[in-house]
């Protein structure tokens, strides 16, 4: 497959590529910003190592401090995580989504196609579906008919049903592409109340991926509280310099982009 894309990639730590590993586990904001939480609480519990930065021109311009209190662009970083089980997974996690429908394609595009030459087992994309109170399911979405015949073979029950209005965003772009690189996926969503950052829809589905698919995350409510308390901090957005009164952020409503 051919790709016309503007993403660029900077490796970190001598890396030229991504380690062949069985799970990436991706998660960009959304909806109750469920997956986020669980990925940034992974990487931040067991000192992830930085692997690469992907790049897009159409992420919003909007540099951030990073822990070292240096500015960092707008980017999707991936890290190489040990549990502790020893198992190394890689993570995919970013503050932001391109704010085009073409800028989410491209990056979908260009990750998957990373994540094919890498060989990497699967993406198991992680997000939040917007839900009443009480509703505390947890989804497993497939791309494809393969995805689903081997979570149903894991004994795991595939949605058909769910979530009924689809998914938005690179979320949906990530996990319904898959098969079009040859790039085994599945989708988990957990249902949420959507208030800005859900920790317990987060720990329903740490428990899951634990139960499920033999991942021992070793986190507990108190690992997703304390990244929780940051995502919320920046989210706020109390302090921001030079953004210009006029800047919009795409047209329209560019939250609608958000799965």
């Amino acid at each position: 497959m051919i790709l016309m894309s503007r993403s660029r990639i900077k490796w970190y730590h001598d890396n030229e590529g991504l380690p062949s590993c069985d799970l990436l586990l991706h998660a960009v904001p959304g909806v109750g910003n469920v997956g986020k939480l669980v990925v940034d609480s992974v990487v931040n519990k067991y000192e992830g190592k930085l692997i690469a930065r992907i790049f897009h021109p159409d992420l919003p311009p909007h540099a951030t401090l990073d822990s070292d209190g240096l500015l960092v662009p707008p980017c999707f970083d991936i890290h190489a995580v040990t549990l502790p089980s020893d198992q190394i997974i890689l993570t995919l996690s970013s503050n932001f989504q391109p704010i085009s429908p073409a800028g989410q394609f491209e990056v979908s595009s260009f990750l998957l196609q990373t994540c094919k030459d890498a060989e990497i087992g699967r993406v198991l994309i992680l997000a939040g579906l917007s839900s009443e109170p009480g509703c505390e399911s947890v989804h497993v979405v497939c791309p494809s008919i393969e995805d689903a015949k081997e979570m149903e073979g894991m004994g795991l029950k595939v949605s058909r049903e769910h979530p009924a209005s689809g998914i938005i965003g690179m979320t949906g772009m990530v996990s319904s592409l898959a098969p079009t690189f040859d790039q085994a996926a599945t989708c988990v969503i957990a249902e949420t109340v959507g208030t800005s950052v859900d920790t317990v829809a987060a720990d329903r589905m740490v428990k899951f991926l634990n139960e499920s698919f033999d991942m021992n995350l070793g986190l507990e409510l108190d690992n997703t509280q304390e990244t929780a308390e940051k995502l919320r901090a920046f989210f706020d957005l109390d302090e921001i310099a030079e953004l210009p009164i006029e800047f919009e952020m795409g047209e329209a409503d560019s939250q609608a982009f958000y799965a």
